[in-house]
C-alpha cells in the first residue's frame, strides 16, 4: 500500500507545495538580497502549529540554493537545541565545521569558528525559536554579517516576551509571515497529493481525505500522521485499500503519538510545570508557580513561566480556562497511559 514512506512524514518538503503560494511569494521576497549578494533582514515565520510554517521555509530556501548554489542553509530545532551552546554547535554541524568540537569546547570558541567561516553566505533557520532558554545566541548570530536568520514560533507577543533587551532591539525591525490554520478544504488538497506520491493508486477515498481533513482541525501535521498511521495499520492487515475501521483507529491514535512526543520533548522547567499542573487536575497560577519553585533549585521568572504555560497551550497540551482574573490550567487529556508504560 505504501510506495514511498517519505511523502508521508511531516517533515517531508514536497517539490511544490499545494497552497501557501502567498507566504512563499514573501519569504522569497525577503531572502532575495542574498542573491545580490546582500544580508536580508531578519524573517519571522509566525503561526499556529501544523500550518506549513518549517516546511515553507525548507521549500524556500531549496528554491534559492537552486539561484546560488554556494548558499548554505543550517536548519535548528530549538525545541531539542535550546541553548547558546547547541544552537551554535547545530549550525557548525550542519556546515561541516563541527570536527573536533567537544562539550568541554568553550561556547566562545564555537562563535569565533562560525565567525570565520565568512567566505559563503549562511541562512539559519531555527525553528521554535520560542523554545530557545539562552537568547543571547540570537544576539550572536545576528552580529555575524555572513548569517541570515529565518525565525519560526507562534506568536510574536511571546516571543518577543523571552527575548533580552539586546536581542529585542536588533530583531523587532525583521519581516512578519504570518500563517493562518488551513481550511478543510486546503488540507484535502495537501493530503491528496501526498496520497498521490506515497500510497498505491486508488488507495484511498476523496471523503476518507475529508474525514482526516475534518478531524485535524487546520493542523497540516495531524492530518498527514492520520494519512499515515491509517496507512501502516491497513498494510499490517494486508488490506489492499484504507478501511474506514482503520482511519477510524487512527484519528486518536495519532493524536496520542503527536501528544506523548510534544511530552518527551520538554525541557526541565517545562516539564516541571506540566507535571504539577497533571498530578493537581486544576490549578491556579500561583498555586502552580509555588509548587514549581519547591521543586526546582533555579526558577525561572514568572514572565518565563507564562511564557513556557503558553506555548503549551498552543500545543494542546495544557489549557486555560477562565478569564485571566480567575484562571486555572489543567491537562488536556489523559497522561495515566503514559505512565503506565
Amino acid at each position: 500500500m505504501i510506495v514511498d514512506p517519505r511523502v508521508l512524514q511531516e517533515d517531508f518538503v514536497p517539490s511544490e507545495v499545494v497552497h501557501r503560494h502567498d507566504e512563499v511569494s514573501h519569504l522569497s521576497e525577503t531572502l532575495e538580497p542574498i542573491l545580490r549578494g546582500d544580508r536580508p533582514e531578519t524573517t519571522f515565520l509566525l503561526g499556529p502549529t501544523g500550518v506549513g510554517k518549517t516546511c515553507i521555509a525548507r521549500y524556500t530556501l531549496d528554491r534559492l540554493q537552486e539561484k546560488r548554489p554556494d548558499v548554505q542553509v543550517a536548519y535548528v530545532n530549538c525545541w531539542q537545541d535550546h541553548t547558546r551552546y547547541r544552537v551554535l554547535y547545530a549550525i557548525l554541524d550542519a556546515l561541516g565545521l563541527a570536527l573536533e568540537v567537544h562539550r568541554s569546547t568553550p561556547k566562545d570558541e564555537l562563535f569565533d569558528r562560525l565567525t570565520e567561516a565568512n567566505d559563503q553566505p549562511v541562512v539559519a533557520i531555527l525553528d521554535e525559536v520560542d523554545q530557545l532558554e539562552e537568547t543571547t545566541a540570537l544576539y550572536d548570530l545576528h552580529r555575524l554579517g555572513h548569517v541570515s536568520l529565518v525565525l519560526i514560533a507562534n506568536r510574536e507577543a511571546e516571543l518577543f516576551a523571552g527575548f533580552d533587551d539586546r536581542v529585542r532591539s536588533r530583531l523587532r525591525a525583521g519581516t512578519r509571515v504570518q500563517f493562518d490554520r488551513y481550511s478543510t478544504e486546503e488540507l484535502v488538497a495537501i493530503l491528496r497529493e501526498r496520497a498521490k506520491q506515497g500510497l498505491e493508486p486508488g488507495t484511498v477515498e476523496d471523503d476518507q481525505l475529508h474525514r482526516i481533513a475534518q478531524a485535524a482541525g487546520g493542523d497540516a501535521r495531524v492530518a498527514i500522521g492520520i494519512l499515515r498511521s491509517a496507512a501502516r495499520l491497513e498494510s499490517r492487515r494486508g488490506g489492499g485499500t484504507l478501511s474506514d475501521e482503520a482511519l477510524e483507529e487512527a484519528i486518536p491514535d495519532t493524536r496520542e503519538a503527536i501528544r506523548r512526543e510534544t511530552i518527551d520533548g520538554l525541557i526541565e522547567h517545562q516539564r516541571v510545570l506540566y507535571d504539577v499542573v497533571d498530578e493537581a487536575g486544576e490549578i491556579e497560577p500561583s498555586a502552580l508557580y509555588a509548587e514549581y519553585e519547591r521543586r526546582v533549585d533555579d526558577p525561572k521568572t514568572s514572565r518565563t513561566l507564562r511564557n513556557y504555560l503558553t506555548k503549551m497551550v498552543h500545543y494542546d497540551l495544557i489549557e486555560a480556562v477562565g478569564s485571566k482574573r480567575g484562571r486555572t490550567y489543567r491537562v488536556v487529556g489523559d497522561r495515566s497511559e503514559l505512565e503506565s508504560e
